[in-house]
């Protein structure tokens, strides 16, 4: 009986056992099931880390137009074959697929008839405006051309007439006489985000419609007087020049203008024009043929953040007036060298590259006020903006032959007063000259000639003054000093020796 219960208790415990292995198995083997049933839940999020780019290529890709520009055939060419060296590799590449190559005579169109015979200048890219043919590319694409040709991807090939071209923001227009075409969207450049993915479409060493992807890798690069860049690392090479940028929407958010490289070939860095900057400049040149913008006249240059802490304006922002343009709108509305424009109408002046973009993109004529930052004070002027126009060359200050009476400074510097005419001449009511320099005030970067205008924003009338100032200065602190070189006013942080 014993035995027996002893039996049936061990039977009981490999039922359960056995009950036991079985659920396991079969929950593991349904697992693959549910995994299997929740593929298609996941198929978004993997959709955006590798997104599809072939629907917008295909929306997009007829827009995008092949540009060569044509010149008259000149003696002189530097290699003798018509256009500029190249790898032997890549020139054997173009020859063996028939490629016209960069900047020489299409060997397609057989040999040029004499030296009145067009000769292919060079080939970039362009996007189409509008249906009635305006197409947008780089000014430097079309420059010096004497001829443009525009190829659709149908194969059609148009003369294009020049509309206009700005340089500064190298932006052109072009037309061509076509109707019914198929255009771009224009998107919000402001909506971008640095990682975004964005596409590129264009002619790179003439081979048409070509598309590379990338991400945004940083917005509002300062490389230019005029315009923040679009960073990206899309592969953009010769021949890109003109093309769109464009967001996984397939608007348009930039033109492909420029690359950082060190070999002429793409290296991981590609600059676009943001395209709501294009736009402004692309209606000025279908209006006006040319684009107008304001001036005030002045030199600038960033403001440091060691500068801004010792006068006392706290953190590095808005443009330092290296220079006030005689009889200038900003002379005229009291702008003096060394004042930092910190808003214009009351909008900040984060860095000193936005100065120029806004008083740029101001009507001539207009009255505007500026927040200027003098002596540790706020002070609003109002400056009438003028057009812009080519520099007017500037005069140095010249020396004058009158004996002068040195005063010795503390910080290895010897001083003397201005004369009426240099004065005059710096159009400055103060200041005292440099005489020599040594020890910090040479560690500083100060030179003979050089004009102190203030110290620690304290305006500076007289050499013995300004010695005296340096006398009372605390030891153990660094002197700040507005300094006149030239036409260029800047300033210089002088650390007592052994700071």
């Amino acid at each position: 009986m014993r035995v027996d219960g002893v039996l049936r208790g061990r039977q009981a415990r490999r039922a359960a056992l056995a009950t036991l292995t079985a659920l396991s198995l079969g929950a593991a083997l349904a697992a693959p099931a549910r995994a299997q049933g929740q593929g298609p839940a996941q198929a978004p999020a993997q959709a955006q880390v590798l997104p599809d780019f072939t629907d917008l290529v295909e929306r997009v890709g007829p827009a995008v137009v092949n540009i060569r520009t044509l010149e008259r055939a000149r003696a002189g060419n530097g290699n003798g074959r018509g256009g500029p060296e190249m790898d032997p590799g890549l020139e054997e590449f173009f020859r063996r697929f028939g490629i016209p190559l960069p900047g020489r005579p299409d060997p397609r169109r057989g040999p040029p008839g004499g030296s009145d015979e067009p000769q292919q200048r060079g080939v970039g890219s362009g996007f189409i405006l509008s249906a009635d043919g305006y197409v947008m590319t780089n000014a430097h694409v079309v420059e010096g051309a004497d001829e443009v040709i525009v190829t659709l991807t149908d194969k059609r090939e148009l003369k294009a007439r020049i509309v206009g071209a700005d340089t500064r923001t190298d932006v052109a227009v072009v037309k061509i006489d076509a109707a019914g075409l198929p255009f771009v969207r224009i998107g919000d450049v402001g909506r971008l985000r640095v990682g975004e993915w964005v596409v590129a479409i264009g002619s790179p060493f003439g081979l048409d419609n070509t598309v590379t992807a990338g991400i945004v890798s940083a917005k509002q690069r300062d490389t230019g007087d005029y315009l923040p860049f679009i960073q990206t690392d899309v592969a953009i090479n010769p021949g890109n020049s003109g093309g769109p940028l464009l967001n996984m929407r397939g608007e348009v958010v930039g033109i492909n203008s420029q690359i950082y490289s060190r070999s002429g070939g793409f290296m991981g860095i590609s600059f676009a024009i943001p395209i709501d900057e294009a736009i402004r400049v692309a209606d000025q040149l279908r209006t006006n043929g040319r684009v107008v913008r304001g001036r005030i006249g002045v030199q600038i240059a960033p403001v440091t953040k060691e500068v801004a802490e010792s006068i006392g304006l706290g953190k590095p922002i808005g443009a330092l007036v290296q220079g006030v343009e005689a009889g200038g709108p900003a002379e005229k509305a009291g702008i003096e060298p060394g004042d930092i424009i910190t808003k214009v109408d009351g909008k900040p002046v984060e860095r000193s590259g936005e100065l120029p973009r806004v008083i740029g993109g101001t009507k001539p004529g207009t009255r505007t006020t500026l927040q200027v930052f003098r002596r540790g004070n706020y002070r609003d002027l109002a400056v009438t903006v003028a057009e812009i126009e080519p520099e007017k060359p500037r005069r140095a200050a010249q020396a004058e032959s009158a004996p002068r009476a040195a005063a010795a400074s503390p910080i290895g510097l010897s001083v003397s007063d201005l004369g009426d005419a240099q004065r005059r001449e710096l159009k400055v009511r103060g200041g005292v000259r440099v005489e020599s320099v040594e020890g910090a005030a040479a560690r500083a970067g100060l030179r003979e000639g050089d004009v102190i205008l203030a110290m620690d924003n304290t305006e500076i009338t007289s050499a013995r003054q300004f010695t005296g100032l340096v006398e009372k200065a605390d030891k153990s602190k660094p002197l700040t000093l507005l300094v006149r070189r030239g036409d260029q006013t800047n300033y210089l942080i002088v650390r007592p020796s052994g700071r």
